[in-house]
């Protein structure tokens, strides 16, 4: 019977096979108009001069090059679909707590006015809390902004720590963020002690605990003011006293702020990570790693237990770098105007990636092999020079590339005095190394996230995505269109920058993985390309109405079906997703919506943003996204009210195309009803119409909404003055 138990498999794997079915018929299909689409405008660039003459040459051009990259993007989406499959875990066969390998936490801020040190600590105290051996469990928090007030917050929250896990363990708390268990109705207790009258006396006395513990955050007051250049500090915060009634044993807390000087580039949340990863290798070099964004607590405390079902696989383990959870959020709407979910990244591309060779590396929520992190560097032999100019000239770092190596730093009660902690996060350490080239988290990137992982599968290394039915991490959402737009741009930046540098994945790729897998890492990197056909589309068919230039077969055209039908297809695709996905009519209309949105502001800007640091015009930057919460902006998402309180770089574009598509639909309509001609210039009527009822909410924006997030006049008036001033310039030019 008990080898038996032990032959019963960790995890399973099931291939969507209906959804594979509609996926691949669908391909076939699409690609099959797309091909008729295609022989359509080529065969109008072949006709003679005087046949073409009257269709604008380039308005045609413009058009079928902006077709051209949309179906370009498409094929590279298809990748995502090909094979969609799901796992189950069992982490009731897993091994005794005693058998169990280590694991480190790297949680990462940077700014506390923008990264609320409360929301960091619940994040702490979910991270300490996770069912797993306490012995056997070390967090880590990095502090780029050197913040006495986060340092501060860390002691008191390992002070709460001493009460709150033994309450966690006592009465099997499935939700361990202290926020989210005092803020919701439900009851997270074990159904054994729910009720039970000496369950409901303690939960009374940790909430006053808790009470204490905000307070003392609140009142606590910086002592010195915030400095981007600052020297290391190193706290390890350990207590060898367990929990009288429970036995409750602590994990280790380490404090860390590295060494930042503005002479010295800082690399970021790369950099950050990679002090992590050296201070943690000498301190208790765990082998694997969980990786959390500040504001991404643990909700359910079984994540380090799931993640270990498929690394402790023998059959997929010696190849497995990391486990990928799903992102997901506390604060969505039901609606989700913004889209901050990523529902289709998180719910249907990552799952089609594991299919493959497995998702992407996203940020946040993953646990990952610490020997992956090393690439070929650690298996190139033991001189050690050699290591030293791979590693840095830390002995202590080079001796815990040893699988067999303890460290006996954490346990040392002279930990504060000791040097090569301090050594490995100063600014120098990594000079003349390769950290962050070929070890660690790569640098040529601000998505750090997706280089390293691309990298990691370039090098034969696989990954899984593990999505079980109650959420392991909740972040928080942005939730107005400022900050949704100011994150875009800085992702969709890293992304395209990653295309056209040495590691664009249609070079770079194609003799390191399969291709599918390159397809799907091909695609994240150019979808920020549909800011080109989306500007064109939103604005030269319009335009080419007004002057009546058709760019479109006639209705009576056969042609007319074949992009009738690409356009069907691909809006009646989306809406099968997201129905599929538990998403409703509202999240269908939303996403459409936002991403027409992003596609003209922060495509566009991110595009450009990456050329200028290609050549050198500009250097690269970072900012955190904003976590604060606004009442007013929370209350405007959740009625489904978009917040056009934004930077006038975002706003202006869509004034500017919103005011072009309803003058030319106007225009439009008085034209064919004067000439007639509705059966060539009806898709460019339709068009029109679609953009305008598609982003029907800038319109209210304008001349409805009396709130704080309508669109101000002072920006409104000036932007859509100057567009028809141009619009009337542009119709005087066509007439002469």
């Amino acid at each position: 019977m008990e080898g038996r138990e032990k032959s019963l498999p960790l995890n399973t794997l099931h291939v969507q096979n209906l959804q594979l079915i509609v996926n691949r018929l669908h391909v076939l299909l699409h690609s099959t108009a797309l091909a008729f689409l295609f022989y359509y405008r080529l065969c109008f660039l072949f006709q003679s001069p005087e046949t073409r003459e009257g269709h604008g040459l380039l308005s045609w051009l413009l058009v079928f090059a902006s077709e051209t990259i949309l179906s370009f993007v498409w094929i590279l989406d298809q990748a995502f679909r090909w094979r969609p499959v799901s796992r189950s875990v069992f982490p009731e066969r897993l091994p005794e707590d005693h058998k169990l390998p280590p694991i480190d936490v790297f949680i990462c801020t940077a700014d506390p006015t923008k990264e609320p040190t409360l929301d960091v600590m619940n994040t702490v105290l979910s991270a300490m809390a996770l069912d797993y051996p306490p012995d056997k469990l070390h967090v880590y928090l990095s502090d780029d902004g050197g913040s006495p007030l986060t340092l501060h917050g860390v002691r008191e929250a390992w002070k709460f720590a001493r009460c709150w896990l033994p309450f966690c363990r006592r009465y099997k708390i499935k939700n361990r963020c202290p926020k989210a268990y005092f803020s919701v109705l439900e009851d997270h207790a074990d159904a054994d002690f729910a009720r039970s009258s000496l369950y409901l006396a303690d939960k009374h006395k940790i909430k006053e605990q808790y009470e204490g513990f905000k307070e003392e955050i609140k009142a606590f007051r910086k002592d010195r003011p915030f400095s981007r250049d600052h020297p290391s500090v190193i706290e390890v915060i350990q207590e060898s006293i367990t929990d009288d009634v429970d036995n409750v044993k602590m994990p280790v807390l380490v404090y860390v702020s590295r060494e930042k000087k503005a002479s010295h580039p800082h690399h970021f949340k790369a950099g950050a990570l990679n002090v992590l990863l050296r201070l943690s290798s000498v301190m208790s070099n765990s082998p694997y790693i969980l990786v959390l964004d500040c504001d991404m607590f643990c909700n359910d405390p079984t994540s380090a237990r799931y993640a270990m079902c498929f690394h402790l696989d023998p059959k997929i383990s010696s190849s497995l770098s990391f486990v990928q959870f799903p992102q997901r959020f506390h604060n969505i709407s039901k609606n989700d105007i913004y889209d901050s979910q990523m529902r289709s990244l998180f719910t249907l591309q990552w799952q089609g990636m594991d299919g493959l060779k497995g998702p992407v590396m996203s940020g946040t929520g993953f646990y990952i092999k610490r020997a992956s992190l090393f690439g070929n560097c650690a298996r190139k032999g033991s001189d050690l020079l050699q290591q030293k100019e791979q590693f840095g000239s830390s002995n202590e770092f080079i001796r815990s590339l040893d699988g067999n190596y303890t460290s006996d730093l954490v346990s040392d009660q002279k930990y504060a005095l000791l040097e090569e902690p301090h050594f490995l996060a100063s600014c120098n350490y990594e000079i003349g190394t390769k950290w962050g080239e070929e070890v660690g988290f790569l640098y040529y990137s601000v998505v750090e996230d997706y280089l390293t992982g691309f990298v990691l599968h370039s090098e034969g290394w696989t990954s899984v995505f593990c999505e079980p039915s109650k959420p392991q991490f909740l972040g928080t959402a942005t939730t107005n269109l400022n900050d949704v737009l100011i994150q875009g741009t800085r992702w969709y930046s890293g992304l395209f920058e990653n295309g056209i540098n040495r590691f664009c994945p249609l070079i770079y790729g194609p003799t390191r993985m399969p291709l599918l897998q390159c397809l799907c890492f091909a695609w994240l990197t150019y979808f920020p390309l549909y800011c080109l056909p989306l500007w064109c589309l939103a604005t030269v068919p319009q335009l080419s109405l007004l002057n009546g230039i058709p760019l479109y077969p006639k209705v009576s055209d056969p042609f007319f079906i074949v992009f009738a039908f690409i356009f069907l297809s691909a809006l009646l695709k989306h809406l099968l997703e997201v129905s599929l996905t538990g998403g409703t009519l509202h999240n269908w209309i939303n996403e459409q919506r936002i991403w027409m949105m992003k596609s003209v502001t922060c495509h566009l800007y991110g595009c450009l943003d990456a050329l200028l640091k290609k050549f050198g015009i500009r250097e690269a930057s970072f900012l955190p996204t904003n976590k604060l919460e606004n009442d007013e902006q929370t209350l405007l998402y959740q009625m489904d009210k978009y917040d056009f309180q934004a930077s006038n770089i975002f706003i202006a574009p869509m004034l500017f195309l919103i005011t072009v598509n309803i003058y030319c639909l106007v225009g439009g309509v008085y034209r064919v009803l004067l000439v007639g001609d509705c059966d060539k210039m009806f898709i460019q009527l339709f068009l029109a119409v679609f953009i305008v009822t598609v982003n029907y909410p800038l319109i209210e924006g304008i001349l409805i909404r009396k709130d704080k997030g309508s669109i101000s006049k002072f920006v409104a008036i000036p932007v859509m003055l100057a567009t028809l001033v141009l619009l009337a310039v542009f119709k005087l030019l066509g007439n002469v």
